[in-house]
């Protein structure tokens, strides 16, 4: 783990511990009845080794120290030093985050006709302002690598902060206050998940793309867990 990955790590993890301290008060209403998945211990499948230098190719000019001329080396006498660009973490991590994504969607959506708080309101629009592209970002980032979006045979009810149906259900008829407290309930629980989610991947991947998108996901969402407590109806 390079020192700025340690850094950016620390500070995610720091305000992530703090919210935790008042987490439990506000899952009364989520997915608590749904396994949640053990995201710390994802494997993390590194990119597959290079194939040997072919003993034919070209010679490879290798720079000098400083003073010092280049030189030429057998081209399978140069180690390449470059990490792999994504691992399987880092795959996971895109793929159950386009299905997070799409739950907070939809569960801001409920807002615009429900919400009797325009506080409320704002935090749903700011939601779907920010996490609508996002999901673009992810979807580009696994079809430049030919990857696929899904996942065969996996739940994605039990990922971390995933709201399950039922209450769902229950959210899409509330109206008015009651409305307000369960929608910042679940999606206070919601947000945690992702939170959770991004602290995994920055601990294991290798993806700078990840990364950078990992810790804006961390950052800004223990930030809109905060608002969310503030406005939660006592």
């Amino acid at each position: 783990m390079t020192a700025r990955r340690g850094r950016l790590l620390a500070a995610v993890t720091s305000v992530a511990v703090a919210l935790a301290a008042g987490a439990f008060a506000l899952r009364g209403v989520s997915a608590s009845d749904d396994p949640a998945p053990a995201t710390a211990t994802a494997p993390a499948t590194a990119s597959p080794a290079p194939a040997p230098a072919d003993a034919s190719a070209p010679p490879v000019i290798v720079p000098g120290r400083p003073g010092e001329e280049a030189v030429e080396r057998p081209a399978d006498e140069v180690r390449n030093d470059a990490p792999p660009r994504y691992n399987g973490l880092d795959t996971w991590f895109v793929r159950m985050m386009i299905p997070h994504h799409e739950q907070a969607l939809e569960m801001a959506e409920l807002a615009t006709d429900r919400s009797a708080e325009p506080q409320v309101r704002a935090l749903a629009d700011r939601i779907r302002a920010s996490q609508g592209p996002e999901i673009g970002v992810l979807r580009a980032w696994l079809t430049a690598r030919g990857l696929s979006a899904g996942v065969d045979g996996h739940d994605h009810a039990t990922m971390r902060g995933m709201q399950s149906a039922e209450a769902m259900r229950r959210l899409a008829a509330a109206r008015g206050t009651d409305f307000d407290r369960l929608f910042l309930r679940m999606m206070t629980d919601h947000h945690e998940g992702a939170v959770v989610m991004a602290t995994d991947v920055l601990k294991v991947g290798v993806d700078l793309t990840v990364e950078q998108f990992a810790t804006s996901v961390a950052s800004e969402q223990s930030v809109e867990i905060a608002r969310m407590r503030d406005l939660l109806p006592s």
